[in-house]
């Protein structure tokens, strides 16, 4: 676990581990959960739901993300990922979100922002997309 974690970051790590006793993934059997903090205290789960048409695919973390910003405009200041897959062997590279995750999260996300991998490693944002993509 996280030294010195907080509440409502052990609450966050913990409602990712249980968003992973839902997911939907016959496929890979990778099995991932996320869960979503924000500003004003509420906590939004997700879990990977894959397809038989791959690329139809929905991460975790994505899935976290869309339900909590449907439900509120909050600021997100945490996010907590779960991995179903005993560890061992796995890179700490392995461990962290896609690609595509990493560029949805840079919308919602700050750069300070901590992402939490198995209550075992923090990122920041800056860390896993240093220089994403952006519009304005």
């Amino acid at each position: 676990m996280i030294q010195n974690a907080t509440t409502s970051e052990e609450k966050l790590i913990k409602a990712a581990r249980e968003a992973k006793e839902n997911t939907y993934s016959p496929y890979s059997n990778f099995p991932v959960g996320a869960a979503v903090l924000l500003d004003n205290g509420q906590i939004f789960k997700g879990t990977n739901i894959e397809n038989a048409s791959y690329g139809l695919t929905c991460c975790a973390e994505r899935v976290a993300l869309f339900s909590a910003r449907t439900a509120s405009s909050a600021k997100v200041i945490g996010l907590a990922i779960s991995i179903g897959h005993n560890e061992a062997g796995l890179s700490k590279n392995s461990l962290v979100p896609c690609g595509a995750c990493r560029q949805v999260m840079s919308e919602f996300l700050g750069p300070e922002v901590p992402v939490y991998v198995d209550g075992n490693h923090t990122f920041t944002m800056d860390e896993l997309l240093p220089h994403a993509f952006k519009l304005a």
